[in-house]
């Protein structure tokens, strides 16, 4: 490790939260002769790449900002450098630095990482870094989802997951919620019920209620059970969600799945898009003492899953519905890309298909499961 990535490092875990560009770019331009660095970040709908600064938004598909971003690996352009920002398969957004030599990414690379890091430590304790990701305000029931998500997206040796919900500024009470130990994975997909903060408050109660179950060790039917009963107690069976709930054992690539009325689980192998037949349970809170059952799903090496809510496949522009072939086709296009540009390419068609926004909410979920690690 160079001496200047150690200064870098140093310079990041020393600097005030709303700093932390402006230590990186002084370092810059003392180690490298960097004159001008700034900050990009994702936008909640993945369309831009926004300033920290006072720029401009980078939208173009294809400029150098977006190749950096898709690909995660360093750009050199004109003298010009795009660094990834990326904790742990979450890709936050781009550090672009000027000027430059194309001899000097590696290590600048290093300290982008580093500030990636750094970023994804103080963003609970900041408001610096969400706002300039916004492109415009948040309602609050999307504020109250977007809260809770554990991440956009993340990578491990043995798979690799990404997630997204629209219309992203506006989102009720669709939702999403992962978690992993190594040797499972645990995925939920929530359909919501209801507009505006209620819908986002259920869909709160539900996700937490989960998370709860999940952290005490229970089977996958016994985690559904508890939520649902936790939905039921308070609302009587007058709300209730949909949902879909996934655990996957990392080394066999044994899927145990309960579709509570769920969003609909999609296989993507080999080129081929088949809808998984799960038996469709009640809905998370809809009676009282409900019996959950699991099922089975056996995956192989490099399989896709796609989890989908109702919002994709009933989306309507003009008097057409989106529709299964639409998806299958979308679907099929995806083979090549990661999960996250797999989720933002279909959510994007979607946006087209409809001419703007999406009416209703739509998650999609994509887990891409690698085999069995040594």
């Amino acid at each position: 490790m160079t001496e200047p990535v150690d200064k870098g490092r140093a310079a990041i875990t020393a600097a005030p939260v709303d700093l932390l560009v402006t230590r990186v770019g002084e370092l810059f331009e003392r180690e490298y002769g960097v004159t001008d660095t700034e900050l990009f970040q994702v936008d909640y709908r993945l369309a831009a790449l926004l300033p920290l600064g006072s720029g401009d938004a980078v939208t173009t598909p294809g400029h150098p900002a977006w190749r950096c971003f898709d690909h995660q690996s360093p750009i050199h352009v004109d003298g010009v450098g795009y660094l990834p920002l990326s904790v742990r398969g979450e890709q936050r957004g781009v550090l672009r630095v000027t000027p430059v030599t194309e001899t000097r990414l590696a290590e600048l690379a290093e300290v982008a990482t580093a500030l990636a890091h750094e970023l994804a430590a103080v963003d609970a304790g900041t408001d610096v870094y969400r706002v300039a990701r916004r492109s415009r305000r948040l309602t609050l029931a999307a504020e109250v989802q977007w809260e809770q998500l554990p991440g956009r997206s993340r990578l491990r040796p043995s798979f690799s997951l990404a997630g997204q919900l629209e219309p992203a500024y506006a989102v009720r009470g669709d939702s999403f919620d992962w978690s992993d130990d190594g040797e499972r994975v645990w995925l939920a997909t929530i359909n919501g019920m209801g507009e505006g903060v209620a819908a986002s408050m259920l869909t709160a109660l539900a996700t937490y209620a989960l998370r709860n179950a999940r952290r005490a060790g229970i089977p996958l039917a016994d985690q559904a059970a508890l939520a649902d009963q936790a939905i039921y107690d308070l609302h009587r069976g007058e709300q209730y969600l949909a949902t879909l709930l996934l655990e996957l054992d990392l080394r066999s690539g044994l899927l145990t799945a309960v579709d509570a009325g769920s969003p609909r689980l999609v296989l993507l192998r080999d080129g081929e898009v088949s809808i998984q037949p799960l038996e469709e349970q009640f809905p998370l809170g809809m009676f009282e003492g409900t019996n959950y059952r699991e099922q089975f799903v056996q995956l192989q090496r490099d399989d896709r899953l796609f989890m989908i809510s109702d919002g994709v496949i009933e989306a309507t522009g003009g008097n057409e519905r989106y529709g299964q072939t639409a998806l299958d086709r979308m679907l099929r296009r995806t083979a090549p890309m990661t999960p996250l540009d797999a989720v933002r390419s279909l959510l994007g068609d979607l946006r087209a298909f409809v001419s703007g926004d999406l009416t209703d909410d739509a998650v999609v979920v994509c887990l891409d499961w690698f085999g069995p690690q040594p």
